[in-house]
């Protein structure tokens, strides 16, 4: 998978951004070409090695089609949160997040909702729940070619619901 500058893309656990500029150095005599990413959320700038760029996790967003899965996966709260300790759900739930699929992220976000309405979530779990959000409602406003702010009324919606 190839980029361009200008491209939106998605680095895991960071989020959506854009390709600013692809850089060619040389490094231990090898040269290397990397695409210079710049994190929409926060202004963070990110090298990522263009022949890594599939291992390192980076994707193009999803399309239209995938944010109605997207929905389908925070509608089903059937699900059964296991009552483990907080921190070994924390471990689980961070090593989704890093994986960068939106739909892990998503089911990290069912699954704290869910775990919320039954006991009170720790910090980093508050934390967690937060980023979870963050990262579905930037990348289906961007999907959807529409605000942040609408778009997270309406993930809290379905949520909610």
């Amino acid at each position: 998978m190839s980029f361009q500058i200008g491209d939106k893309a998605v680095y895991p656990a960071h989020g959506v951004g854009i390709i600013k500029n692809i850089e060619h150095k040389e490094i231990a005599g090898d040269k290397h070409s990397f695409y210079i990413m710049e994190i929409l959320s926060n202004g963070m700038t990110i090298m990522v090695p263009i022949n890594n760029a599939t291992l390192t996790g980076l994707r193009k967003v999803i399309d239209i089609d995938d944010v109605n899965k997207v929905y389908d996966i925070l509608r089903n709260k059937s699900v059964k949160v296991e009552k483990q300790t907080w921190n070994k759900r924390f471990r689980e739930y961070h090593e989704k997040i890093k994986t960068g699929s939106v739909y892990e992220i998503a089911k990290v976000l069912r699954d704290l909702y869910v775990l919320k309405h039954s006991k009170d979530l720790s910090f980093g779990e508050k934390k967690m729940f937060n980023t979870a959000r963050s990262l579905i409602v930037k990348e289906i406003s961007i999907a959807k070619e529409a605000d942040e702010s609408s778009v997270e009324k309406e993930v809290n919606s379905i949520l909610a619901n």
